[in-house]
């Protein structure tokens, strides 16, 4: 039997619809200049190949998981948790939010759910993105100031961590060096007592108040021993889809055996 293998035309009953997709960045850049979280190494960036020498370039890293825009894994806040690798594909790449509460952060704002579902409707299961406005204090952006950025940013209260649970959330990003409020940070207690003084001037109360080890990070330990992770050091072009639904999608290294990874963090906007 004779097979035509002449091309069909297309036709309303098979022709590929076009669509039109708009992706933006999230992302802030890594350089030998990106600074690690308080009290971590910053990166360490070395040529052992040139094209004079050896034809080509190569490069090598040494650096944290915890600079630049990363996304941590279970195993980072809980013991036994999952590693990076094993994050499952239908979480990383999902529907969610991008909510804009620049205008109500300010040095040491606490992030309540009520600043969210006030922007945005958010839905069980949701990957939601927080902006704080603190991605412009970042290396390489436009208003740089590496102590403001990571010694006095906004965070989230007990009340959001357990939120988050609640919602099921896919996971959660923010454009600051954590989602914790700084007050719940060694950084005010053990390496920075000067942010101490700070927040006392400015509250009135003492951060002593605060020191108490179990209070610490409990943007971590609340919703990483139910599987949901969360991004820090959000940026890129972040205030371009400001209080947007669409598609998410962070995209770490498939590193077993790792507690987190640097990775790219894009959203996905059409017109369905």
């Amino acid at each position: 039997m004779a097979v035509n293998t002449e091309k069909a035309s297309p036709t309303a009953s098979n022709r590929v619809p076009e669509s039109k997709i708009e992706v933006v960045d999230l992302s802030q850049p890594f350089s030998m200049h990106t600074p690690g979280w308080v009290n971590y190494p910053s990166p360490k960036i070395s040529y052992f190949q040139r094209h004079h020498t050896q034809g080509v370039v190569s490069q090598w890293i040494e650096t944290s998981l915890h600079v630049s825009t990363h996304i941590d894994g279970e195993m980072h806040g809980v013991p036994g948790g999952r590693d990076i690798a094993a994050m499952p594909l239908d979480r990383l790449f999902h529907e969610g939010v991008i909510v804009d509460i620049s205008e109500e952060c300010e040095d040491f704002t606490w992030i309540t759910p009520d600043m969210l579902t006030s922007k945005m409707e958010i839905k069980k299961g949701d990957i939601v993105i927080i902006n704080t406005g603190w991605h412009k204090y970042y290396t390489h952006n436009s208003e740089e100031n590496d102590v403001k950025y990571f010694c006095y940013h906004p965070g989230g209260t007990r009340e959001l961590a357990q939120w988050i649970v609640d919602m099921e959330l896919s996971w959660v990003g923010q454009d600051t060096g954590s989602l914790d409020h700084i007050m719940n940070t060694t950084i005010p207690h053990l390496h920075r007592k000067d942010v101490a003084r700070a927040w006392k001037q400015r509250t009135g109360t003492d951060a002593s108040e605060y020191a108490d080890e179990e209070n610490w990070y409990p943007m971590h330990r609340i919703p990483f021993p139910k599987g949901i992770v969360h991004a820090e050091n959000l940026g890129g072009d972040i205030d371009q889809v400001s209080n947007t639904r669409c598609l998410i999608g962070a995209f770490p290294w498939k590193f077993i055996g790792g507690e987190s990874s640097i990775c790219r963090i894009v959203a996905f906007l059409g017109e369905e």
